[in-house]
This record gives C-alpha cells, structure tokens and sequence, in this order.
C-alpha cells in the first residue's frame, strides 16, 4: 500500500514547456521545447539563459570534456555547447530519426543514446516503431535496437553495463546490457505497465494509452521515477513494474518529465504544463517547475 505523502514546491513558472530536466554540477537545468532554449535553475529558483536553439530542444546530457548536448526534435540532430559557449552542430541522426527526435543519455565515456517518437503529434498520421540510436565518441551514428515503440526517458545503471529506456507505446519499460563498445543485447522487459499498443493512426493512441513512460530518472534501490504523459501521478516503480510511491500532479497539470538531484540527490524535480501542450500547440507560458522530498537518492545517469 503506498501512504507516502509528498508536499510540492514550486520552483520556477513561465516556461512554455519544460522537458528534459537534469541535475549537473549543483544546479538543474531544463529544456523549455517551444521557447527553444536551455536554461540554468539554482535551488533558489533563480535562472540563466544557457542556450537558444531552434528545432525544439529536448534531451540533455554532457560529454567527459564537459560540453553541453542538446538534442534538437526537428532537426534531427544533436547540438554541441562547448565550455567557451560555442555551439555547433554535434550530429546529424536523420537517417534513423522518425518522427522528432526526443530525449537521450549520455554515457560516462561520451557515448549518446537516443530516440524519436514515431511520429509528430501535431501532424497527425500513423505513427511508427523506431530504432534506438547510438552516437558513438568518434561521431559516428548506428542504430543499436530496432522495434521500439516511442523509446522516451532512459537511464545507465551505476555499473554502466545495463541502459534502461521507457517506451512510451509499449506502456513498458525495457532494459538492455551495455556492451564494451556500446551495442545492446539481452534485450528484456524491465516492467511492463499496461498492453503495448499496434502502430496506427496517432488519432486514436491517446485512447489507447493507460500509462505511458516519458522522463524519468533512477535511484539508488534501483527504482525508476517515471513521468506519465497520460496526465498520471508521478510513479516510483520497482524492477517488475509495481508503484512503490507516486506523486500526484499539481491541479489540472500533467508531469512530463523529473530528475532526481539536490545536493543529497533526494530532491525530485518535475516538469509540469497544461493538457493543451500535449501537441506541442499550445501557445503561452505556463509551464513550471515544481519539487518534493523523498527517501531514496539518485543514481546513475542522466
């Protein structure tokens, strides 16, 4: 039975849609997709400008030499921010990418990966499985798992020998073993969450959806906190799949994404908006930034 209570506390308002949140060297930072930016947030609340880049930025992560990536959904492509603030174009992953490309993690040694949703919301029309894709130190881009249905939040386990990926059609989630050069096998279910749904017209996946994984982050009893894009509670979930915790969402706004982070790693951020971005139509600036306590701390990456 889940009887954990969770205050919230909100952290910053005005963002058009916050996704992508990440915790990274005492500080959060987030993608706002439609004001197509990345912006810095202390623990005070207060933000700095990182970045602006067309194409909607989504997923985040950092290179070992410190460089920001950030992934641009309509460009297919990955954007490099080196120390100095240059940004250029990091790769080009177009030939795998269907649909927008989303989020992604980085791992400890620069490898990417990332996936694309299938399909654009707004445009409408059938929606598709997709490879995962890999961006290799040297550039170099490969798919490394076909089949996937809308592959969204991921995580590396601190061994970084498994990477586990929520995808959101398949209502699951699905763990891989990282291999030495960064291909996956022993492909398996880490929990699945409700019957996966057939390709078909996007018009009618909303219907279908019970509990679709968006943004999520891991923590040190090998949980994963996942965002439900269906407009469900924030959930804390065990290795077979079963809610251990779970956070509703504040009002009438539905979560995207969280990280877990803070100076102890026991500070869960979520990234919340109204039904009506959805789409990515909506237009105004109501999107926040909200947090809670809980017991268990991150770990891993992102």
């Amino acid at each position: 039975m889940i009887t954990a209570k969770h205050e919230l506390t909100t952290l910053l308002t005005g963002g058009a849609f916050f996704e992508s949140p990440r915790w990274h060297e005492g500080s959060w930072y987030v993608s706002d997709v439609l004001g197509n930016d990345v912006r810095r947030v202390g623990t005070d609340g207060r933000e700095e400008l990182v970045l602006t880049l067309g194409g909607q930025p989504s997923g985040l992560g950092w290179l070992p030499d410190g460089a920001l990536l950030v992934v641009s959904m309509h460009e297919h492509a990955i954007y490099r921010q080196s120390t100095d603030g240059d940004l250029s174009r990091y790769a080009d992953v177009s030939e795998y990418s269907h649909g927008l490309l989303n989020d992604m993690v980085v791992d400890a040694a620069g490898g990417v990966y990332v996936g694309s949703t299938g399909v654009d919301m707004a445009e409408g029309g059938a929606w598709r499985a997709v490879s995962l894709i890999r961006v290799d130190p040297d550039g170099s881009v490969r798919p490394v798992a076909d089949d996937m249905y809308g592959p969204n939040g991921m995580a590396i386990t601190p061994d970084r020998r498994t990477l586990i990926v929520g995808e959101s059609f398949a209502q699951r989630y699905t763990a891989f073993t990282i291999e030495s050069d960064g291909t996956l096998t022993e492909r398996r279910i880490w929990g699945q969450l409700a019957p996966a749904v057939a390709p078909g017209p996007v018009s009618e996946l909303a219907a279908q959806l019970e509990i679709a994984p968006d943004g999520c982050a891991l923590d040190a009893d090998d949980n994963i906190w996942m965002a439900d894009m269906t407009g469900g509670p924030v959930r804390r979930l065990a290795p077979n799949g079963a809610t251990t915790d779970e956070v509703p969402p504040p009002g009438d706004l539905i979560i995207f994404a969280c990280m877990l982070g803070g100076e102890d790693g026991r500070t869960l951020l979520m990234c919340a908006a109204p039904q009506s971005v959805r789409s990515h139509g909506a237009v105004g600036r109501y999107s926040c930034l909200v947090t809670t306590r809980v017991d268990t701390p991150r770990s891993g990456l992102p």
